[in-house]
């Protein structure tokens, strides 16, 4: 029993991963934190759904789905970053907060306020290893997830446009005076944390065959938290701090109450951070030569 929840704990993790590094990207280059990526995560999970009730393929419906959230972010770029990055510091922050607001309140009217059911792509497909029964859904969704931290650690750490990323979170302006494109930057930057709250978003919905117009502001405050935990700008830390938050809440459920789970999560986080207070693997949030 204890060792089926920990593993249904570490597949919902690979989720929360995706959205913590979506989080640490925004914060870790900017050094502040773009709450338009719950938004993000619910259109992943809401256009896919749609898609595939109108009898498109996953694959169709997932690639519509990353377009959508894709395109979105570099709309909320434009008006976050690039139109208001002369502004005080807090205004980009109410900016994104005004783009969740906009995009659940938009799905709301579309979908309405209850939760609807995710077409299940691949049936109720699983696997069992010894005495442990694994959906091949969430299995494959975590699997997807690694490879997508893998390809994004690869991005900042291999590519022109990381080494770009990781001046901008030095200095933007001796940045630019370096010949660093930051605009064209800075939207890539916003691109890549799109598609990884969209794909999360649909990851959600294939694993869980559920999703909803607030489902990205319930799995943000994991992400956020998970971000926190393993050290806030750290690409390794978000997925180690998504994995332990995720575990702690399947066993809180399983073994306490559903009730009980925000109070045992935020408190076993406080805990940490009280012992850690710069994370788990990380000091500040900033992507620099500790990833």
């Amino acid at each position: 029993m204890l060792a089926q929840q920990v593993v249904n704990g570490l597949l919902l993790g690979g989720i929360y991963a995706l959205v913590a590094l979506a989080f640490s990207l925004t914060i870790g280059i900017l050094n502040f934190l773009n709450f338009s990526i719950p938004a993000l995560f619910m259109l992943g999970g809401i256009v896919s759904c749609a898609m595939l009730a109108k009898g498109y393929s996953i694959a169709v419906s997932i690639a519509v789905a990353l377009a959508v959230t894709g395109g979105v972010s570099l709309v909320i770029e434009r008006f976050t970053f690039r139109w208001l990055k002369n502004s005080d510091s807090h205004i980009p922050l109410v900016s994104s907060l005004g783009f969740l607001v906009l995009f659940e309140n938009l799905v709301v009217i579309y979908f309405g306020s209850d939760a609807v059911g995710y077409p299940s792509p691949f049936g109720g497909a699983s696997i069992r290893i010894v005495s442990v029964l694994i959906s091949l859904p969430q299995l494959a969704s975590f699997a997807i997830s690694l490879l997508l931290i893998v390809a994004c650690y690869l991005i900042v750490t291999r590519t022109k446009l990381g080494r770009g990323l990781r001046s901008i979170a030095e200095s933007p302006t001796i940045s630019e005076m370096l010949g660093v494109d930051v605009g064209r930057t800075v939207s890539g930057m916003y691109l890549i944390s799109g598609l990884l709250a969209g794909v999360g978003g649909a990851l959600f919905g294939i694993s869980y065959l559920q999703v909803s117009w607030d489902m990205g502001s319930e799995v943000a405050l994991k992400g956020i938290s998970a971000m926190v935990l393993g050290g806030m700008g750290n690409i390794w830390g978000a997925l180690l701090g998504a994995l332990i938050i995720a575990v702690v809440e399947v066993l809180t459920i399983s073994y306490v109450s559903s009730e009980a789970v925000n109070i045992v999560v935020y408190g076993v986080l406080l805990a940490l951070i009280l012992l850690v207070p710069n994370g788990l693997l990380g000091d500040r949030a900033i992507l620099v030569e500790r990833m």
